[in-house]
């Protein structure tokens, strides 16, 4: 049987590090996809300044969350006929309402229906941790915003029925070995 399992957290937390040396130790993971996709609405957009919310570079935001959404469905999916054991996932499907509740949008009832009805087996989210969150040209939030939305994460896989594992702030490696006990 399949476990798929999620890390995940606010930006600047860990979390794709985490899912590279998971990889390089042979387990199958689905990357990230939201950075690409503000870089290309960033290119596309006319903002001048340096703004929080990507949703501000593209024209229609729910269509934005929307090819978000289905995106990491379509991970989901394509993990469901993988041979292996287990697969990890960064970022997964209810990222996006958590977002979307922090930058207060809404959300068509499928978007909250997708999220009930795939489920990934265990969530570890990565919490905001101070000494090691840098800002870039896609990671658009301080870290005060990143506070707040590890709340929002948390608040949003609890609604939905999970029990999220906070992954401690410790080496790559622990963080790595952390999960992996917890998961196999």
């Amino acid at each position: 049987m399949l476990k798929k399992i999620v890390i995940t957290g606010a930006p600047g937390t860990g979390k794709t590090v985490v899912i590279r040396a998971i990889e390089k130790l042979g387990y199958p993971c689905y990357h990230e996809i939201i950075r690409d996709m503000t870089a290309a609405a960033k290119e596309k957009g006319t903002a001048a300044k340096q703004v929080t919310n990507p949703l501000i570079f593209v024209d229609d935001p729910l269509e934005f969350n929307t090819k978000l959404l289905r995106g990491r469905e379509s991970h989901f999916d394509i993990s469901l006929k993988s041979k292996d054991p287990i697969c990890f996932f960064d970022r997964g499907m209810p990222d996006v309402l958590a977002y979307m509740h922090y930058f207060k949008q809404e959300y068509p009832k499928a978007f909250w229906t997708t999220c009930v009805q795939k489920r990934y087996d265990r969530i570890f989210i990565m919490p905001p941790w101070e000494a090691i969150y840098t800002a870039d040209n896609e990671r658009l939030e301080n870290f005060k915003e990143a506070e707040a939305l590890h709340l929002y994460l948390m608040d949003t896989y609890q609604s939905l029925g999970y029990r999220p594992e906070i992954v401690p702030k410790v080496s790559i490696a622990e963080r790595v070995d952390f999960i992996l006990k917890n998961t196999i």
